[in-house]
């Protein structure tokens, strides 16, 4: 089981859909590719895209943005004390204990 840990929020899925489609070595990368390189599932990485789900994981989002090839800060935004993180449906933010 993972930490507790404040999630990342996504500054944009149309920015994420266009990091995906040209990363900072100038190359593609896949849904798949990207939920690889993040520890996480696919599907996930296709909610980001589909604006479906705005948060992640710290770990998760660190992952996204050095396979992307761009700064954390350029992709995701922090949340915490003073910034709340938005509330997903409740069929993606369920997680079984």
């Amino acid at each position: 089981m993972r930490s507790q840990q404040n999630p990342m929020v996504l500054v944009s899925a149309d920015l994420l859909v266009q990091l995906m489609r040209r990363t900072g070595d100038g190359r593609e990368v896949t849904v798949r590719d990207l939920a690889e390189a993040a520890g996480c599932h696919p599907s996930k990485i296709d909610a980001l895209r589909n604006g479906r789900r705005r948060t992640s994981l710290p770990d998760e989002a660190v992952a996204i943005a050095k396979r992307l090839g761009v700064d954390l800060l350029v992709l995701w935004e922090h949340t915490g004390r003073t910034v709340e993180a938005p509330t997903e449906p409740a069929h993606i933010a369920a997680v079984p204990a």
